[in-house]
């Protein structure tokens, strides 16, 4: 029984003491001990401290994830349009920091072939990655939860599990909180509307001039309106882009623009030759 629990089962009233307020009634956190008081968490408030986490390598991302980073100890669920859009974007600054400090990311099903030039572009070396192979639901789950029991310390598990059931995925949960690394698992944008045990949800999707739109729909704290917008340029490709080039949907908007008075002007020339001709 937690302590919390215990001062109420224990704090029963002394004679001349008023009777217990009924359910619902506003509850004053102050008549708690101290020590309890500081750990009583408010579903308003986002979580600060108190659980390992691994920085997402943006800082605006990490300011709004509990503990600022990708938790430890707990699953974080990934969404996207599709697999293979955009979690590589997202994770290869966290993921290029653990496997510089000696870990492995051990990928579980990928729906493609990791192309290992272009994760050496973003910092993860060759000799850090572990690909298993899975080719069944059955399988990757069955994989997944081994290494989450294993626990893999100082790198990252991340797992493609498109079918996963609630009950499987609170399964792995509750053997995730035993794990020190971070694990990802990765599935549709339409699980969105399934519920889900994973204390943190994230949908993620790409967007014009290199960006990426991170939508939090679970964390434990205060729901976050609209989306972090996160530079997102893959590996060294930032320092052969032009500035222009770092903002393509002015230059397609500019096009745009160009042929619609281009196109005008045909109009009007046409226009006024069948006047002339009349």
């Amino acid at each position: 029984m937690s302590a919390a629990l215990q001062w109420i089962v224990n704090a029963t009233p002394a004679p001349g003491d008023a009777l217990p307020r009924p359910f619902g009634h506003p509850f004053n956190i102050g008549q708690l001990p101290v020590s309890l008081a500081q750990a009583v968490w408010r579903g308003s408030e986002a979580v600060q401290a108190g659980q390992s986490v691994v920085s997402s390598g943006f800082a605006a991302l990490d300011a709004q994830l509990p503990c600022g980073g990708w938790p430890c100890n707990a699953l974080t669920e990934l969404l996207q349009p599709q697999p293979s859009l955009c979690e590589w974007r997202l994770l290869a600054p966290a993921l290029a920091g653990l496997a510089a400090g000696g870990g492995h990311i051990l990928l579980v099903g990928p729906p493609k072939r990791p192309h290992m030039p272009g994760l050496v572009k973003l910092g993860i070396t060759e000799k850090s990655i572990v690909w298993i192979a899975a080719d069944t639901s059955a399988e990757r789950l069955w994989c997944t939860e081994q290494l989450v029991k294993a626990n893999p310390r100082g790198g990252a598990i991340l797992a493609w599990l498109p079918r996963a059931r609630a009950e499987q995925l609170r399964r792995l949960q509750v053997h995730a909180q035993a794990c020190d690394c971070p694990v990802f698992l990765f599935r549709p944008e339409a699980a969105q509307l399934d519920a889900s045990p994973a204390p943190l949800r994230v949908l993620t999707t790409l967007w014009p001039d290199w960006t990426l739109h991170v939508h939090i729909l679970k964390r434990k704290g205060a729901l976050l309106d609209g989306p972090i917008v996160l530079p997102a340029v893959l590996g060294t490709l930032a320092s052969m882009l032009t500035p222009r080039l770092m903002r393509p949907s002015q230059l397609l908007a500019k096009t745009e623009a160009s042929n619609v008075h281009a196109l005008g002007c045909a109009v009007d020339r046409r226009r006024l030759r069948q006047l002339a001709a009349h």
